[in-house]
């Protein structure tokens, strides 16, 4: 009886002893358990933090490298007259050296300089050319522009012209009669320093201010008395109307051209402004070696016969050319004369604006 109650109580005592063992077990088993998922919990939340802290830098990051490498829109003016910029968008030539830095070329169609440069203004255009007067209205308006490079052009390419049975013929003649040109272009100019010359003020005439085509049909209709005009319209009026040149600009304006550029565009892409110069300075080597060649190019987007455009061609000069003090100087001359008739409401200073990235 001793022996089993013994027995009895050593099992009692190994079976409490295994259940205490077993409890303890479970808890650290519990506790280990905890900690482990605890852990995995942890490093899951780490590799999360990092997984999402890289997509959100991929994302940051993509799009600007995507803004580094994605084109450059060049955005061009032109006037359908001007023989360089519309033989260089017909050509392509342009698209095809920019496309190697992924830049691309979009084309804006003016009737003549001031409206382009109100483009300029409204940062609708980067890259354009004008004649002399359109740059110096839109200094004087505070237009955000540089010069370029300019184009030797010819006094020979503009003039005051009248009817050939016009009873006018002189200048001088001009007082009392209305003369049609465009408002801020280069034969705004050409007009005042005519009418000085002669001794007139340019409130001696009525000005009508008309663009190009405008202008044509009240010339034609005789609704004016006088057209100061560019070629190739000069050369058109002198051939379908037989019109009669009073004065060309020998003598009394320079009549340069003018490559402009936005001021934003040629401080944040230079380098492609570059390449635009070098391509249109190529045209201009081709279109000064072929006139004939130019003009049969261009009659069919100008509705000019090829023949009166040869005319306009061969009587002006080329090139893509650095600004100089010189050029600089003849510029401020002639704002300081529409200053002085207050064609503009404040002087101006022409080098202000001169690129530097030219020279």
């Amino acid at each position: 009886m001793l022996s089993k109650f013994f027995q009895s109580r050593f099992l009692n005592i190994l079976l409490g002893f295994l259940q205490r063992f077993q409890q303890r077990r479970i808890r650290i088993y519990a506790l280990l358990f905890a900690a482990g998922l605890g852990l995995v919990l942890f490093v899951s939340a780490c590799a999360s933090n990092i997984s999402d802290r890289a997509a959100t830098t991929q994302t940051t990051a993509t799009p600007t490298q995507s803004a580094a490498v994605s084109s450059t829109a060049v955005r061009i003016g032109f006037q359908k007259a001007g023989t360089i910029l519309s033989a260089l968008k017909a050509r392509g030539d342009l698209e095809k050296a920019l496309a190697s830095s992924g830049a691309s070329v979009t084309w804006a169609e003016f009737p003549s300089g001031p409206p382009m440069l109100e483009a300029i203004n409204a940062g609708s255009i980067d890259f354009g050319y004008t004649g002399e007067s359109p740059p110096i209205f839109a200094q004087a308006a505070g237009t955000p522009l540089v010069y370029v490079a300019y184009d030797p052009w010819s006094p020979k390419a503009e003039a005051i012209v009248v009817h050939k049975d016009s009873p006018i013929k002189t200048v001088a003649d001009l007082k009392g009669k209305k003369v049609a040109f465009a408002k801020g272009s280069n034969t705004n100019y050409l007009v005042v320093k005519a009418l000085e010359k002669a001794g007139l003020k340019y409130s001696d005439i009525q000005p009508a201010l008309l663009q190009p085509a405008d202008a044509r049909a009240a010339f034609e209709g005789k609704n004016v008395d006088a057209w100061a005009i560019w070629d190739p319209y000069l050369a058109l009026a002198e051939k379908a109307t037989g019109a009669r040149t009073l004065t060309d600009a020998t003598g009394l304006a320079p009549n340069r051209g003018y490559y402009l550029a936005a001021k934003s565009f040629s401080e944040a892409h230079a380098d492609t402004l570059k390449i635009v110069l070098d391509e249109v300075k190529k045209t201009s080597d081709w279109a000064k070696n072929n006139p004939a060649e130019v003009a049969k190019f261009l009659s069919p987007s100008l509705g000019i016969d090829a023949e009166v455009l040869e005319v306009a061609e061969k009587r002006r000069d080329y090139g893509v050319l650095p600004i100089t003090d010189e050029v600089i100087a003849a510029q401020q001359q002639i704002a300081d004369a529409f200053y002085k008739i207050k064609l503009v409401p404040k002087q101006i200073n022409i080098k202000d604006i001169v690129w530097q990235g030219n020279k």
